[in-house]
């Protein structure tokens, strides 16, 4: 007597694949989204000029790894500074301010000098940047 055999049944498709696939779908665009929040409102940041000019006159404020200050090259205190700054905006408001600080100066340092310059009016304030090498 001759048994017949069940037929063969193809194999049901792995899901397996298709679950990895989501996976790395999931982690592609959780790396490429945007996690921080955006600004209310359009910011374009600043550009930076390599090539061109310093511009002239102006007075230049120094600033140390450690923080000591020097204006137009003589060692000064923060006090003394902001006031020679001050008097020398009173009596010409356009006069450039030209910021000279290492590389090494931390920004707790800068960024304040910086913004006290800007509340005694200055028109233009100039950070002082070596662009990379090439």
């Amino acid at each position: 007597m001759k048994l017949a055999r069940a037929p063969r049944r193809t194999p049901p498709e792995t899901i397996i694949a298709l679950i990895d696939v989501v996976f790395f779908l999931l982690v592609f665009f959780m790396l490429i989204g945007r996690m921080d929040a955006t600004a209310p409102f359009d910011v374009t940041p600043a550009t930076a000029r390599t090539g061109a000019d310093m511009p002239g006159g102006g007075v230049t404020l120094a600033i140390a790894t450690d923080g000591a200050l020097a204006l137009g090259g003589a060692g000064v205190s923060r006090a003394q500074a902001l006031e020679q700054i001050a008097q020398t905006l009173q009596s010409a408001p356009d006069r450039l301010i030209r910021v000279n600080a290492h590389q090494d100066a931390p920004l707790s340092e800068v960024l304040p000098l910086v913004a006290e310059i800007e509340a005694m009016g200055a028109r233009d304030v100039v950070l002082v940047v070596t662009p990379p090498a090439p």
